[in-house]
């Protein structure tokens, strides 16, 4: 089936054998590997004697048009190029973690703007950061496998590592250990502040994307060659290795996420569908197509982010021909196709409401309802394309990352949710 054939309502092929029932009860790439793809942007290794130059002037080419307004509450430019990754901390909205194109990362203050730590050392662009369970650590890492761990309350840093080639970084949910996948397609995992480590051995390619289940005691990491493998933390056993072809995906893997029932998880992929995985058999038994490609947005549905929804059955998917794929789990009905008129890079759920947050490549933030299809407020404010999000677990605070060398935080009203 042509998957730019689905309507609202059409039923996917599925395995009812395969099939869990999920219940109501009580993840990507980064932002360097999309700029890439995109071809929006320099990535070249920053020069430190060009601090004089101001964002404006180094973003100049390629750039978006002005915005026509600024909704954003605080704008933070302490970053010399490009922000690939940003995270708010964990419970509350105080603070933010970004990591950008200078080499640099920053800890701050996200109702002023003002920097808490800056995280120095690296020797390339830092495209992945993240608080641990309880922010009380930050971990950055950059492009060239350098990864430190920072205590936010003293500002100092208490462990570093030097490996090769990072792709991605996972703070356990429940510990002070570290999980991070290389280009190499190993996965390493550090205990903290120890630096006790153990590896999972890839399998001759890159590892581009990894999830730790809500139980933390498997993972779920997806493969450049489009397969992905279910591993025991433990004793580091690979227990399902998902391969490419047949009703797996045929194209690298781009983004993970998984359920709150500790079973099921959700791939992305270069192919452009989402697989829904049961992590216990290592089949896959749904396939989310995400559309045909839309040549006035670019010319590719490759599937960028994912996610569960937190308290409906339903996944949100994003993709870079602009359509944001809301399904329904049980049923594996296609709810709506959500038309965002441009590229798709983040996507992240309410968790108290039905409502989604999405980044996108035109430099704006959008939410939209998951049970009407509709678009209920836009966010403006950025030059240069979104290339990470993050939703504070009220719902209440967006932080965006930017190709435009800033981070924002925007304030959702209660109308809108």
């Amino acid at each position: 089936m042509d998957p730019g054939d689905l309507d609202p309502g059409q039923e996917v092929d599925l395995n009812e054998d395969d099939v869990i029932e999920v219940i109501d009860e009580d993840g990507e790439r980064n932002g360097g590997e999309i700029a890439v793809e995109m071809g929006d942007m320099d990535l070249e290794h920053y020069d430190e004697e060009e601090d004089d130059i101001s964002n404006d002037e180094m973003l100049q080419e390629g750039a978006l048009a002005p915005p026509a307004s600024d909704d954003a509450e605080t704008c933070f430019n302490a970053h010399k190029g490009s922000v690939f990754s940003c995270v708010l901390e964990p419970g509350g909205q105080s603070l933010a973690i970004s990591g950008g194109e200078d080499d640099k990362a920053f800890v701050w203050n996200t109702s002023n703007g003002e920097v808490v730590l800056e995280c120095s050392g690296h020797k390339d662009s830092v495209t992945c950061v993240g608080f641990n369970f309880d922010g009380t650590l930050a971990a950055t890492g950059d492009m060239s496998g350098i990864v430190k761990v920072w205590k936010v309350e003293t500002k100092k840093e208490i462990w570093s590592f030097e490996g090769s080639d990072l792709e991605w970084l996972r703070w356990h949910p429940l510990a002070n250990v570290l999980l991070g996948g290389t280009s190499e397609g190993d996965v390493w995992m550090w205990k903290i502040p120890s630096g006790d480590c153990k590896m999972m051995q890839g399998h001759g390619c890159q590892s581009t994307c990894g999830k730790i289940m809500p139980d933390g005691k498997r993972c779920i990491v997806g493969y450049e060659d489009g397969s992905c493998k279910v591993w025991d933390l433990k004793d580091q056993v690979c227990l399902h290795h998902i391969k490419k072809g047949g009703h797996n995906h045929t194209d690298s893997i781009t983004c993970i996420d998984c359920h709150k029932d500790n079973v099921m998880a959700l791939t992305g992929s270069v192919d452009g569908t989402a697989k829904l995985v049961n992590t216990n058999t290592g089949k896959v038994v749904a396939t989310f197509p995400a559309g045909d490609v839309d040549d006035t947005i670019g010319d590719t549905n490759s599937v960028e982010c994912l996610e569960f929804s937190p308290n409906q059955s339903m996944v949100a998917v994003g993709s870079l021909n602009g359509l944001l794929s809301i399904w329904d789990i049980p049923t594996q009905k296609l709810r709506h196709h959500c038309r965002a008129e441009t590229g798709i890079v983040r996507v992240r759920w309410d968790s108290a409401s039905p409502v989604v947050c999405l980044g996108g490549l035109d430099g704006r933030v959008q939410l939209w309802d998951s049970r009407s299809g509709q678009r209920l407020s836009t966010y403006e404010g950025h030059s240069s394309e979104i290339l990470d999000l993050d939703l504070s677990s009220d719902g209440n605070t967006i932080l965006s990352a930017s190709g435009d060398g800033t981070c924002r935080i925007f304030k959702v009203t209660q109308p809108e949710r």
